[in-house]
């Protein structure tokens, strides 16, 4: 027999070069300081000022030898993007001298002016203080720019009262609730020696790269991120030759840089393709718990813009920049594990009998009927409104994908026929029909691809996540509301003479009240929709309906209960959502309305003023005019028409100033202003298609796609 052969481990030095990890740690530090600090990273003893200065010291070192001159505290304001305020480590001491310093409590505490950053109301102009706080739990690392190298400090935010300003904090809160809940449900099974439940994400990453050139020609992707005009081009994804095609040479390198800069400060990006529309890709990196997930999905589009950037791209993250092809979306795929080394949702060869994963399985299956409405808020921006419901995306709808196995599972546990499971697989391999072909095991169920929450093997992929937007509002909804229902059966579990009955009970009840969620078909069919109206199921198709959610008193009571958000800090974030989306739409409509008056309408009439004197001469020459005379016509009546709509947006949008109340004003921006905007849309894109390229100012869709 063959001698076993050792696995082996591929050293790559450029992986983790950039971050202060626990072996850099080692190598900087005493054991006995070095034990220190990795206790208090894991939660089991404070940080003491000595040992934090010993540690800052050693941070400081490492940085100045890798070239850095700089320190930041990175952190995520509930802009969605990072904030970063670099302060130098130089000390002047006297006249043309100067010492490298970097006290402990520059370590663990900044300021920022936290009234300049948006709050819901949290903040006034004159209570300006807000507070950046280490977040032991995600590695120091390096950021290398045009700006020179920095140590970034992943940081907390929050005001001088204490109320979170950010996207980090309500996730590190929520981490640790769903923590504790899944410890007391664990020990109540008998699980006793899990200390730790931990959430992980691994969030995929759409994105479009198209060239600087035709951005700088384009100032409402430059102001919105997305064409807010264009006519559908000649050749858009019908082809479907784009998905998964062979990486040309430009996009390649750009892959390639990116890929390396994302290794060497510790994010594991594996897997890189294009996407199903022209100049779309995908990167998808590795499982880490959800707060260094959530960083890691920050650094990566940042760094996507950045090396973008140095390849004479710009990456575009908006959900959808072109109206006639897919958008981009962010699948989260989240999962919990524990301290021991268990995947909560692994069902095992016999899930029938895996209580553990049964019990996990129907916490989530009930969180997820309960506050539908308020996951689906997690993942609401203005952009997200144009992609959800398109044959490209889930729907605005919440459901839950279990597959044909576990839905019989389920429903012979419940001892009825409840969920509607599909068809069994009746056979487990699968043969291609050809000797050069193996015979592999097949998969218990087929993946739903249509399914907004989808049960994919160990751990569910939420697909409604929005492209530009952090993970951590969608991470927090997550971990809190598996956290209650996680806490309401271990209560039961705790008190329950026989614990299998009781899960059994559990199981059983959960799919009677709350199987209504879970859907195994085309979530893209307008047969689902009156489907989903008839099992009550919210169909919350945008920003501004969604938003309620967020204050809704079930919401605000299971939040404050669990410590992760209170009801102010919740007020705030409902105020941030209607804001942003007041604004979004407002820079939408007064871009349209700028361009279609300065550059439109004049390209317009120059095209007039063309056919007019062609009319002219033809008729001279005693030549036919006709073609000419009905373009004209047809381009006086688009003219007309476009000074109509552009009054009607500009009047709209005069109108919108003058509403106060918040809810009242975005739901005015999204009935007239928004409408009044695609309503002038599709007259300018009617124009586009009647002008000479020559006079047409702008790149063409058509062009932007296509040109690389």
């Amino acid at each position: 027999m063959p001698k076993k052969q050792k696995a082996t481990v591929a050293k790559t030095p450029v992986f983790g070069a950039n971050v202060f990890h626990e072996d850099v740690m080692r190598e900087y530090l005493s054991p006995k300081i070095f034990k220190q600090v990795q206790q208090a990273i894991a939660g089991q003893r404070e940080l003491d000022p000595k040992t934090a200065q010993v540690l800052a010291d050693a941070m400081k070192t490492w940085a100045i030898g890798k070239g850095a001159t700089h320190f930041t505290h990175w952190f995520q304001p509930m802009t969605g993007f990072t904030a970063e305020k670099h302060d130098s480590f130089f000390h002047p001491t006297e006249p043309g001298k100067a010492i490298m310093k970097f006290s402990y409590k520059e370590l663990i505490k900044g300021e920022s002016d936290a009234s300049s950053f948006p709050s819901g109301g949290l903040r006034a102009t004159f209570e300006a203080r807000g507070y950046t706080v280490w977040d032991m739990t995600s590695p120091v690392f390096l950021k290398e720019d045009s700006a020179g190298t920095t140590l970034c400090i992943p940081t907390a935010f929050c005001s001088y009262n204490g109320e979170a300003l950010d996207k980090k904090t309500p996730l590190l809160r929520s981490m640790e609730a769903v923590s504790k809940a899944g410890v007391r449900l664990l020990h109540a099974i008998g699980q006793t020696k899990v200390k730790k439940v931990i959430p992980t994400v691994g969030p995929e990453q759409e994105y479009f790269l198209i060239r600087r050139e035709d951005y700088e020609k384009r100032p409402d992707i430059v102001f919105t991120g997305r064409t807010l005009f264009g006519a559908r081009p000649p050749k858009g994804q019908e082809m479907e030759d784009h998905y998964f095609a062979t990486i040309r040479e430009p996009i390649g390198a750009f892959m390639k840089e990116l890929d390396e800069e994302l290794w060497k400060v510790g994010v594991s990006a594996r897997t890189r393709h294009n996407e199903v529309a022209p100049s779309q890709h995908e990167l998808a990196p590795m499982f880490a718990p959800a707060n260094i997930a959530c960083d890691h999905n920050q650094i990566i589009m940042e760094t996507m813009k950045r090396v973008a950037a140095r390849h004479g791209f710009v990456c575009l993250l908006h959900e959808k920049p072109f109206a006639h092809v897919n958008g981009s979306g962010k699948h989260n795929n989240w999962s919990l594990g524990t301290d021991t080394g268990l995947n909560l949702f692994e069902p095992g060869s016999n899930p029938a009998e895996n209580d553990i994963f049964l019990i996990f399985l129907s916490a989530v299956i009930q969180a997820v009927h309960k506050h539908a409405a308020l996951l689906r808020v997690s993942a609401a921006t203005p952009g997200n409104d144009h992609r959800l419901g398109a044959n490209e995306a889930p729907p605005a709808i919440i459901s839950v994908y279990l597959g044909a196995e576990l839905s019989a599972v389920l429903n012979s546990i419940a001892g009825e026929n409840l969920i509607d499971s599909g068809l069994p697989k009746e056979h487990k391999m699968l043969d291609m029909g050809a000797t050069a072909l193996a015979t592999v095991p097949l998969d218990s169920s087929d993946r739903n691809r249509t399914s907004p929450f989808a049960f994919t093997g160990n751990k569910f992929e939420f697909r409604m996540v929005p492209s530009t937007a952090s993970i951590a509002a969608a991470n927090f909804t997550l971990n809190t509301i598996v956290a209650e229902a996680l806490d309401a059966f271990a209560e039961r579990l705790e008190k329950a003479a026989s614990k299998k009955e009781e899960i059994r009970a559990m199981v059983r009840e959960t799919v009677k009240n709350h199987g209504a969620i879970i859907f195994n078909g085309n979530n893209y069919s307008a047969e689902w929709v009156a489907e989903a109206a008839r099992r009550g199921l919210p169909n919350l198709s945008n920003t501004v309906d969604a938003a309620d959610a967020i204050i809704a008193p079930e919401t605000i009571a299971m939040y404050e209960k669990f410590g992760v958000l209170s009801k102010t800090e919740l007020t705030s974030r409902h105020e941030i959502v209607l804001e942003n989306y007041i604004k979004t739409i407002r820079i939408e409509g007064y871009t349209l309305a700028d361009l279609a008056y300065r550059q439109i309408a004049p390209a317009a009439l120059s095209q007039k003023s063309l056919l007019a004197d062609a009319i002219g001469r033809l008729k001279g020459l005693g030549a036919d005019s006709q073609p000419e005379e009905q373009r004209l016509t047809k381009i006086s009546h688009l003219l007309r028409e476009l000074d109509r709509k552009l009054n009607l947006l500009t009047d709209n949008l005069a109108k919108a100033e003058t509403i106060e109340p918040h809810k009242e004003k975005a739901v005015f921006f999204r009935d007239q202003v928004l409408s009044a905007t695609n309503d002038l849309r599709k007259t300018i894109d009617a124009l586009e298609e009647n002008i000479e390229a020559d006079l047409w100012p702008f790149p063409t869709i058509a062009e932007i796609l296509y040109h690389i």
